[in-house]
């Protein structure tokens, strides 16, 4: 397998394709990349949805509908934990556009959401200024975008952004990472023609137990879960899954979108759904877990 390693929207991406990519294939990736990041970012002062926090109005775009008709879903099943306006929210604990890091008081975002934010297919608008964080899925279907862009590429093929990854082909041997411990893994699993995506409270995570990961409702880092899993024919829903297991309407989400899952607890318990094909080698303690890594 050949494999092409960049850096983009924050992290770090792997392609791994049967043969080397040719020039117009990496320049077609390069340029879906940018027009996702130019559209969505928060961390641009020149994006689109920058644009929407400042302004209000309407953000045209090919992944308004889905992503937001996932949000839609996300939200009704959390009780509203989950929110694409969650944005202020974070930027009121530090993690803005400059990366200060420098927390306030915690911020709730509006549970009138979708009162707020209106969408079709090609676009989102919103009545007042608004901005919106597709972090709940957006690296997801920003995966499931290159696939697609990379549709005609012969043989096996991932997209890996971040951990966050799309498999065609052979299986790929992963291990579910210890969230509190990178050197081990809590159990490993094989991708095959799906998406595996991941979320942990160890990562982007500063100051004193804070981290990314919001409950909406309140503006405060989520507690009882540490780190989670999921297994999704596509990467969007797999990220929006992982997302939606910090809280208690995930794993009904889950069975609905036909995703498995595996979360584990900031004390070190392992829950997992009855379908789930990954081996476990944690079961309710959080001892004895051995090193995965990742192919």
């Amino acid at each position: 397998m050949a494999t092409w390693r960049f850096d983009a929207i924050g992290t770090r991406w792997e392609i791994e394709t049967a043969v080397d990519l040719d020039e117009s294939d990496r320049a077609a990736v390069t340029d879906e990349i940018a027009r996702f990041d130019r559209e969505w970012s928060r961390f641009r002062t020149d994006s689109d949805v920058a644009r929407l926090g400042r302004e209000g109005g309407a953000l045209v775009s090919a992944d308004a509908g889905v992503m937001l008709d996932a949000y839609r879903d996300l939200s009704g099943a959390t009780d509203g934990a989950v929110n694409p306006l969650v944005a202020d929210s974070l930027v009121a604990l530090g993690y803005d556009a400059e990366y200060s890091l420098v927390a306030g008081e915690p911020v709730r975002a509006p549970a009138t959401w979708d009162e707020r934010v209106s969408w079709t297919d090609a676009a989102a608008t919103a009545s007042t200024p608004s901005l919106i964080d597709v972090g709940a899925l957006g690296k997801g279907r920003l995966v499931d975008l290159i696939m697609a862009v990379l549709a005609d590429a012969p043989g096996d093929l991932v997209v890996d952004a971040g951990g966050d990854m799309h498999v065609r082909g052979g299986a790929v041997r992963v291990g579910l990472e210890h969230p509190y411990d990178p050197t081990k893994a809590i159990g490993v699993v094989e991708v095959r023609d799906q998406a595996l995506c991941a979320s942990a409270v160890n990562r982007r995570a500063w100051g004193d137990g804070l981290h990314h990961v919001l409950d909406a409702r309140t503006g405060i880092p989520v507690r009882t879960w540490a780190a989670t899993w999921a297994l999704a024919p596509d990467a969007m829903r797999a990220d929006a899954v992982a997302t939606a297991l910090f809280f208690d309407g995930g794993p009904a989400l889950a069975e609905r979108w036909g995703v498995e899952w595996v979360r584990m607890t900031t004390d070190g318990r392992v829950q997992r759904s009855p379908g789930c094909p990954a081996e476990i080698f944690v079961a309710g303690g959080g001892h004895g877990v051995r090193p995965a890594h990742q192919n």
